[in-house]
């Protein structure tokens, strides 16, 4: 069996991955600035319903044409007063302080519910699981998160939700919202296993998503890095599936305390396929932030410097 790190696992049970939602509606959040619109249990024919939450900015018009980013765990965004650990991204105060001072082009954020106990199927890259030995995946889908809670909920299905996401969201949006609806307009961002969905996503949906911001990767997919295969397998799909570095623009950040501090190594190696593949500063970023830690307190005190990558000022 799959060896784990006690320390690590017990990290990872704290401070990895938002905890599963109720079975009743998320409160809608309350917002510093701007103004939300609910999406209450958007329905797909792809994957369970769930709430989105749509964050318009301060003065949003029909008259302007705004970019789009596509956010995961939407609903750890916007408001700390409903989030199980009491932290959110400030997403809403840091948009509309960077569109105010000029620094960023206008955009909405499209918050995505995560599908609480499906999370880890939903966001694990689906074919990098499917090129993993037999015997390793099986082992995968048999893995407790913790002694109450199966890590895997059912079959990877991120090809299921990334459908969700390109082919029944995003023409709603598209129709609904005074938007640019071309991939140089439109980004996708998380973080841990949010990053590697949004990773994922941008590979597969390259003519709908131009950018993506990929915070604290989780490269490990579980909670220990020895003997673990499941790194290479995302680096050999980043290989032959990146997007043409010509036309898109990828960032990825991490930590060095708690569950980040397993990532620095694994980050180098992603490094070296960006390059291999053609990534150069222009299109492409990687920054370290020592001693920041696997939360979303620390992924708001530097959320302005993706949102900067992403929708440069024009």
């Amino acid at each position: 069996m799959i060896r784990l790190n006690l320390l690590v696992v017990v990290l990872s049970l704290l401070l990895a991955l938002p905890r599963p939602v109720s079975a009743e509606a998320t409160p809608v959040p309350t917002t510093s600035i701007g103004s939300i619109q609910r999406l209450a249990a958007f329905p797909s024919v792809h994957v369970p319903a769930r709430d989105v939450d749509v964050w318009l900015p301060p003065g949003y018009s029909e008259k302007t044409k705004y970019a789009v980013l596509y956010m995961q765990d939407g609903q750890m965004l916007f408001d700390a007063g409903i989030t199980w650990n009491k932290q959110e991204w400030q997403a809403d105060e840091i948009a509309a302080r960077l569109m105010a001072e000029g620094k960023v082009r206008p955009f909405i954020i499209v918050g995505v519910h995560n599908g609480g106990p499906r999370r880890h199927v939903e966001y694990f890259p689906q074919k990098p699981f499917e090129a993993l030995p037999g015997d390793f995946r099986a082992q995968l889908l048999a893995m407790n998160r913790n002694p109450q809670q199966v890590l895997f909920n059912g079959d990877v299905a991120s090809d299921a939700y990334l459908k969700f996401l390109a082919e029944e969201l995003k023409p709603y949006i598209d129709t609904h919202f005074s938007v640019k609806t071309d991939a140089a307009h439109t980004a996708v961002m998380g973080s841990s296993m949010g990053g590697l969905i949004s990773l994922y996503a941008i590979s597969e949906y390259p003519q709908v998503f131009g950018a993506a911001a990929c915070l604290s990767t989780h490269w490990p997919g579980i909670f220990s890095v020895e003997g673990n295969p499941i790194p290479q397998a995302f680096f050999d799909y980043m290989q032959a599936a990146l997007p043409d570095p010509a036309t898109h623009r990828i960032y990825f950040d991490h930590g060095t305390g708690t569950l980040d501090a397993l990532y620095p190594p694994l980050q180098a190696r992603a490094d070296a396929v960006m390059r291999a593949r053609g990534y150069t500063a222009s299109g492409w970023q990687t920054r370290r932030f020592e001693g920041a830690e696997h939360s979303e307190k620390a992924w708001s005190e530097r959320l302005d410097i993706p949102l900067q990558f992403l929708f440069p000022a024009e």
